[in-house]
């Protein structure tokens, strides 16, 4: 795993997460219990700190940066889609942050909400618990109702992260 201290500030992963050989995790960044750093994922805690929660799954491709004023918060049990960017925000529990969505400063995404593939979510915005956040700019709506399939989704993950520790060999 490529993990790079920064001013002496070393990333802590907790021992029964996966973070991907590919990688890259700097600095201030907390990485909780079953959470999963998938390939050329980047959480890049040099201005400020990220933590990621228990069973979250970081996909391929994910930038996660923060600011010194705006850490970068994921919650428990979610999971945040391939190529995904998402800087100085906070994700609360149990959410589902869509592929190639960006998710930008002092925005707080709810418990049980879900942004949509693709959507920006501008500065600032708030989307309450269980509502959808979907467009360019995002739009939100009522209802997202992803809170009660979250299960499968992280289990999934946790599984998968598991079966990689395990099996992952470089072949040259």
């Amino acid at each position: 795993m490529a993990l790079w201290a920064l001013d002496g500030v070393a990333p802590e992963v907790h021992p029964s997460a996966w973070v991907h050989p590919e990688a890259t995790v700097i600095g201030r960044v907390h990485i909780g219990p079953e959470a999963s750093i998938w390939p050329q994922a980047v959480l890049r805690g040099d201005y400020g700190e990220i933590r990621v929660g228990a069973r979250t799954s970081i996909q391929d491709g994910t930038v996660l940066h923060t600011t010194a004023e705006w850490p970068t918060v994921i919650g428990h049990d979610c999971v945040v889609g391939h190529l995904a960017h998402l800087e100085g925000c906070t994700v609360g529990n149990r959410c589902l942050v869509g592929s190639n969505s960006v998710v930008l400063n002092r925005v707080v995404i709810g418990d049980g909400s879900l942004v949509g593939a693709g959507a920006l979510v501008a500065e600032g915005s708030a989307i309450p618990p269980d509502h959808r956040a979907l467009g360019i700019p995002a739009r939100v709506r009522p209802g997202a109702g992803i809170a009660a399939h979250m299960d499968d989704a992280v289990a999934a993950y946790v599984e998968n992260a598991r079966r990689y520790r395990d099996g992952l060999v470089r072949v040259e």
